[in-house]
């Protein structure tokens, strides 16, 4: 009786020590690298000073001293272990840490990149990489990665608002195509661009032109662009794999260096968190417009569209692609698997009800101009700041602004627009109309389930710490007079194996900007100006040839082409552009001393004349008989 009354107080006793003593809880990272610098974080009142350390150690590491009162601090462990850490109050302290050997992280997205190019079975390609990247941060056990996979990864990605939204905006486009197909609205516009545009080099100019003209965001770009030209171009024998590189390129290359749009506005409110907390009272927006001519790949794969086209030569797997197309007929390869469904669009033209082009541009016009509407309203503060001129409202309605759930509203209510059209002119029933509807929306259905699988190969990769492992091993690089042309690869390679630019400038920003600062004095500084944009550049590169890329995908979608076929067809004209934006962009600026503004933008003679150069020496001519038979029929 006395040892269980005894038992009871000390258990009181230790209760209430425990209840009065501050918290003093160490957290640590999921998934640690080995010799990869981590965060780890404290709360609770943890006195952190040179004479009351905190001591983390490894057992198979050796002891790491924290000195920072803050309440984090990165250390890195070299192998895995249980993690002994004391506190300022001696109490002693154990965790487990998952350690796993750091090029382990690259793995999910090289095996989801190697085995689309070799299989081109974009499902079990990017389902592949999930699955190895979850089975490695599950201790490598393939049942539960196989598992985790499905439940925290695919059904948290499906279950994310701004995901959610995008998957629902695409069905609701695809339905709204659906019934402007059904109510001849697109045999109209078909019918009128062949009255403008006869030639293949007009379609593609004109294809061009509208992704220039929707430059405020690139999902909203892909998308518009590749459906509403699609049929046009399939009646002018421009071959899908074209199409969707040219959508491709007109999207983010083009978001990328507008003078607002939702890609601009991230970078920006990234590099204004930099500038504040730098201390450095400066306009991000002004930063930002002066860094725009440094921004060489975007500017010169955007001349290269427009050059490819009036120049009608190709090369590479491009130049099969057009010629098949051409010759036979085929816009898609003969294995060739589209993102979408052909079926509609086989039956595009009906034959019983009037073509009115009106019954297409206006619903799609309504996407265009809702989505900018809706992108206000999200945008829109309670309150201004007193102080805020025009410009500055417009940058903060844009960096608070919801894109997502703007172009979710506009598809929706343009669709109930079209609707309406087609049944007051009497040429559908309503259910006719809701059929068309489903009709569209079926034909999404495979892409939405890749857009799933990309986005959750991508919180993987950042689960994983993919980027972390590639920004630790290339850092060490970086010198001076080369940091804009490393900038761009570093950003392109990251872009390029995690699919996601935003991500990458997440990542960079933080890094380079303080890093350019440092060297070359403040932001206003032509080196700090090309440091800047090769990071959005270098973004937008490996984002473009990335066959995980949400917008790689989404152009192959918009435009009916085989995802492979796209990446493989674009690449090489990618990475051209992409190398002769660093010789003759990135690289000479680093390198010449004292460069200036007008020596930079200089810099585009000898890039568009070496892309002219590339064009005229390397491309090959189509087929010209071909072309202008079919060119006489039009």
């Amino acid at each position: 009786m006395r040892s269980i009354k005894h038992s009871l107080l000390k258990t009181v006793v230790l209760l209430l020590f425990v209840m009065q003593a501050p918290a003093q809880n160490l957290e640590l990272p999921p998934v640690i690298l080995s010799h990869v610098p981590f965060e780890i974080t404290w709360d609770g009142f943890i006195e952190a000073s040179t004479q009351n350390p905190i001591v983390v150690e490894g057992f198979k590491n050796g002891s790491l001293l924290i000195v920072s009162p803050e309440g984090s601090a990165k250390v890195s462990l070299q192998s895995s272990g249980k993690i002994k850490y004391s506190t300022a109050s001696g109490r002693t302290m154990f965790l487990d840490a998952s350690v796993i050997p750091g090029w382990l992280s690259i793995l999910p997205p090289l095996i989801a990149i190697v085995l689309a190019l070799l299989t081109k079975e974009m499902l079990i390609s990017l389902f592949a990489g999930i699955w190895v990247g979850v089975t490695i941060m599950f201790s490598y056990n393939p049942l539960d990665g196989f598992l985790r996979s499905l439940d925290d990864y695919i059904v948290g990605t499906i279950a994310n608002p701004g995901h959610a939204t995008i998957l629902l905006f695409t069905f609701g486009f695809g339905g709204l195509i659906g019934i402007v197909q059904k109510n001849g609205g697109l045999a109209g516009i078909v019918s009128i661009a062949a009255r403008f545009a006869k030639t293949r080099v007009r379609g593609q100019l004109s294809t061009a032109a509208m992704g220039l003209f929707i430059f405020f965001d690139d999902y909203a770009n892909s998308l518009l662009v590749g459906n509403t030209m699609r049929p046009f171009t399939d009646k002018l024998r421009i071959s899908r794999e074209k199409l969707s590189y040219i959508v491709d390129s007109t999207a983010a290359p083009v978001a990328s260096v507008a003078l607002i749009s939702t890609w601009i506005v991230f970078a920006m409110s990234l590099l204004d968190g930099q500038l504040k907390v730098l201390g450095i009272n400066t306009n991000a927006y002004m930063v930002f417009l002066l860094s725009i001519p440094f921004s060489y790949y975007a500017i010169l794969a955007i001349i290269f569209v427009f050059m490819n086209a009036i120049m009608q030569r190709e090369f590479g797997p491009m130049f099969a692609a057009e010629e098949r197309a051409i010759t036979t007929g085929a816009i898609l390869g003969p294995n060739a698997k589209p993102l979408s469904d052909d079926s509609l669009l086989r039956n595009a033209l009906p034959e019983d009800i009037p073509h009115r082009w009106y019954n297409a541009v206006i619903p799609i016009f309504i996407v265009i101009f809702m989505t900018m509407i809706g992108m206000i309203l999200t945008g829109m503060p309670d309150v201004f700041p007193n102080d805020a001129g025009l410009l500055q409202k417009i940058l903060i309605v844009m960096d608070n602004t919801d894109s997502s759930q703007a172009l979710l509203w506009a598809s929706y209510i343009a669709t109930v627009v079209a609707i309406i059209m087609a049944l007051s002119q009497k040429l559908l029933s309503l259910k006719n109309a809701l059929e068309s509807w489903f009709e569209g929306a079926r034909t999404m259905f495979l892409a939405v389930i890749i857009l799933v699988l990309a986005w959750s190969l991508g919180t993987v990769c950042t689960d994983i710490h993919t980027a972390d492992y590639i920004v630790h091993y290339t850092r060490d690089w970086i010198s001076p007079a080369l940091l804009p042309t490393l900038t761009f690869l570093i950003a392109a390679l990251i872009s390029f194996a995690t699919g996601t630019s935003y991500g990458t400038m997440s990542i960079l920003i933080p890094l380079i900007v303080p890093l350019s600062i440092q060297l070359f004095g403040d932001v206003h500084n032509v080196m700090f100006w090309a440091t800047f944009s090769a990071i959005i550049s270098g973004a937008t590169f490996g984002d473009h040839c990335s066959p995980i890329s949400d917008t790689t995908i989404l152009s192959s979608l918009a435009s009916g082409a085989d995802n492979v076929d796209h990446v493989k067809t674009q690449l090489p004209y990618a990475l051209v552009v992409g190398a002769v934006a660093v010789l003759f962009g990135f690289l000479p600026i680093g390198l010449i001393s004292n460069p200036s503004y007008l020596t930079g933008i200089l810099f585009y003679t000898l890039s568009i004349g070496a892309l002219y150069l590339i064009l005229r020496f390397f491309g090959k001519p189509l087929p010209v008989l071909a072309v202008e038979g079919l060119e006489g029929k039009g």
